[in-house]
């Protein structure tokens, strides 16, 4: 049986998650239904723009979703920093890394997914589709969405020629940087930026992450 497939008997934790619809909080949801960690949430209404309103804006100014509060009532915001700081809370199983040397190369992959796919691929969706929920929101550029999304598609490209052999994007480790990728191909296929079925590496490993339970978390 691979590495992580049984998951941890499920922790209740006194944290408290705030979450919504969008592929960020997916992530977070994805990463902690791997772990067996059951958090207390509470849903914000990002279609009303509840993130954007003072209660939301106290626990983030960047009035962005999710975020997390902890123990002591401060809040933590941003996928990446919610999972490092689960993951140190709760080791097992391993989904940035057992060593340094896992947890580098996790990291690095994560953050050229985060920088090359992701970035672009949501900018682009907010851009164009998106544009009616996000321009009164953050500042948007209409005439770049094209490119964005070509970017996207580009660099993914790029990450299909890198997966021949493996299981996951590190090899033989399921770790955040597939949860992330996963996520988000996930979501732009239901905004019109659908994987390219070209791309048969990342299209089987797409199928396999689907078939895992925490990815309807």
């Amino acid at each position: 049986m691979e590495r992580n497939a049984t998951y941890a008997i499920a922790r209740e934790l006194t944290v408290k998650f705030y979450n919504s619809i969008g592929p960020n909080p997916h992530v977070v949801r994805m990463f902690m239904a791997e772990k067996g960690l059951k958090i207390p949430s509470q849903d914000v209404d990002l279609m009303a723009g509840d993130n954007r309103k003072s209660e939301h804006l106290a626990r983030n100014p960047h009035g962005q979703m999710p975020c997390l509060e902890l123990d002591d009532g401060s809040y933590l915001s941003e996928i990446t920093a919610i999972c490092e700081y689960l993951e140190e809370k709760h080791p097992q199983p391993a989904l940035i890394g057992a060593t340094p040397e896992e947890r580098a190369q996790t990291r690095m992959w994560t953050r050229r997914i985060d920088l090359n796919i992701v970035e672009p691929l949501t900018n682009g969706f907010r851009f164009s589709q998106g544009l009616r929920l996000f321009k009164d929101r953050v500042v948007t550029v209409p005439e770049a969405a094209d490119g964005l999304k070509r970017i996207a598609q580009d660099r993914l490209k790029w990450l299909d020629g890198q997966m021949g052999g493996r299981d996951y994007i590190c090899g033989k480790r399921f770790t955040l940087a597939d949860i992330l990728l996963y996520c988000f191909l996930d979501f732009g296929g239901q905004v019109g930026q659908p994987l390219d079925p070209a791309n048969a590496n990342i299209a089987g490993w797409f199928a396999r992450i689907k078939d895992r339970p925490s990815a309807k978390a």
